[in-house]
């Protein structure tokens, strides 16, 4: 007890002043694509101490902890695996691109990382920015062609091109049609996603903030293309704030969620939000499957997305941002959905 507790205490203080105002400093300048070998420690229990494996809606199917030799890998804001389920791509708040492969066990339980690259991401000249909230990426998406960021600080949503992100400038912005005066700087656009072809969206690119309220405290969203084109609302539940989201099968919207202070300590959840109910004006809320706090392996949970397991069930899988801090852990945790 008094081990999760100090650790706790050591995770708030360092989300405490990461989450403080921008100092404005620099990013590392890399020229180039890095290397970044991974070492993966299995995580075999969600919740310290128990072989406990349902959890709300869901079942924990395992997890790791990663580190690497490379000092730039972290810092993880969002994640994405392809359609192959096995390549995945995320972003980082430092301005960075993470690629690389997932490896499973014999029984199909995450194990590892392999040909993990990490690569300066481009700004609209073609150019890696120098100062961090010009290119403090937080949310990711992708769809046929593309890959799809959102920023906070300087709030946008950039398109770039897939194949090839990696090397090159953004191709468009879209329109946020949220008022940049209404986006707070540390608290944006943090999260972006592309809905189902197949669902009244009709693949359309979602944006919702991660903290910026309207004056009834309701959470700014907005669908940017398509037949549902307008802004939304999301309900904010105090002290939670969304981090990332993803997309089921059916259209139904998980909404990942973090809390975090020095009495309560560091907390997640996600929420489900129906499908059919984001539309243009409509303030959407929906029930929370799981919650968690530093009872359970969390750290600051950031990275949310929807695959389809080998067992028939559609699975999540979460990413942790350790802000390349030596008291916050890179996760990956792995669910099984169970409707």
């Amino acid at each position: 007890m008094l081990r999760r507790a100090v650790r706790a205490l050591c995770l708030c203080t360092a989300l405490g002043v990461y989450l403080a105002p921008e100092s404005g400093a620099a990013p590392s300048i890399i020229s180039e694509s890095l290397p970044a070998p991974v070492v993966a420690k299995t995580i075999t229990s969600f919740k310290a101490g128990s072989d406990q494996t349902r959890f709300g809606a869901f079942e924990f199917v395992g997890g790791l902890q990663l580190t690497s030799s490379e000092p730039l890998f972290g810092a993880w804001s969002s994640f994405r695996v392809r359609a192959d389920g096995v390549h995945f791509v995320g972003v980082a708040d430092t301005g960075h691109w993470l690629t690389g492969r997932l490896e499973r066990d014999a029984e199909g339980r995450l194990s590892g990382l392999a040909e993990v690259r990490i690569t300066p991401m481009r700004d609209a000249r073609g150019e890696e920015p120098r100062v961090k909230g010009d290119i403090d990426a937080e949310g990711l998406a992708l769809r046929r062609g593309q890959a799809i960021v959102s920023f906070e600080r300087r709030h946008r949503v950039d398109i770039y091109p897939d194949p090839g992100f990696e090397h090159a400038r953004p191709e468009r912005s879209l329109d946020i049609l949220i008022p940049k005066r209404e986006l707070r700087s540390n608290g944006s656009l943090e999260t972006v996603l592309v809905a189902p072809s197949e669902s009244a969206l009709k693949g359309a690119v979602l944006t919702i903030a991660e903290q910026s309220v309207d004056a009834d405290g309701n959470l700014y969203a907005a669908i940017l293309e398509g037949p549902l084109k307008g802004q939304f609302k999301v309900v904010r539940n105090d002290p939670f704030d969304v981090t990332d989201g993803a997309f089921l099968p059916n259209g139904d919207l998980l909404l990942l969620e973090r809390r975090f202070s020095i009495l309560g300590g560091v907390g997640m959840r996600i929420r489900r939000i129906a499908g059919k109910s984001l539309k243009p004006g409509a303030l959407v809320d929906g029930p929370v499957l799981i919650e968690a706090d530093m009872g359970f392996e969390i750290d600051n949970m950031e990275g949310i997305d929807v695959v389809a397991g080998p067992d028939g069930h559609a699975h999540v899988i979460l990413v942790s941002d350790d802000n390349h801090s030596i008291l916050q852990r890179n996760l990956m945790l792995e669910f099984r959905l169970i409707e």
